[in-house]
């Protein structure tokens, strides 16, 4: 019997990675339909999400931000600049740092866009209240135990 236990950690059942994982895919298809209106991928609205709150950022803080990888982060944002919703510069005062700025079209994106969580909130698929505690519980996860 003792051996059997030792090999319930190896249970797919019995792992934290893989129902976030499969909630995580399942969301993001919920979002996809939404987003193909607007002509974004998922990446792309969370880039666009924190861009309609700043409006002006810097690459290194969009990719602490959005918890990214930077090589990830470039090709989205040559992309979002493509279709003009951003304006990527050379910062100024020192030239290494990439500020990424909000463009007038990327502004009235955001009309559009937020239809997309008023749409998904009407799902009875989790309850505001167990959204709040589901966030609280990942964003603890992603900053290491830290609230």
């Amino acid at each position: 019997m003792e051996k059997e236990d030792k090999y319930d950690l190896l249970l797919l059942k019995n792992q934290l990675c893989f129902p976030t994982y499969a909630a995580a895919n399942k969301i993001i298809r919920r979002y996809q339909p939404l987003l193909k209106d607007l002509g974004l991928t998922y990446t792309q609205y969370i880039v666009m999400m924190v861009m309609w709150e700043k409006e002006k950022v810097n690459e290194k803080d969009l990719v602490k931000c959005l918890y990214l990888q930077a090589n990830t982060l470039t090709l989205l944002l040559k992309k979002l600049q493509d279709k003009e919703y951003i304006a990527i510069s050379k910062d100024e005062n020192d030239k290494r740092n990439i500020v990424i700025t909000l463009t007038e079209k990327g502004k009235k994106l955001k009309e559009k866009a937020v239809n997309v969580p008023l749409t998904l909130a009407k799902e009875p698929w989790i309850s505001a209240e167990e959204a709040v505690i589901y966030k609280k519980i990942l964003y603890k996860i992603l900053n290491d135990g830290k609230e």
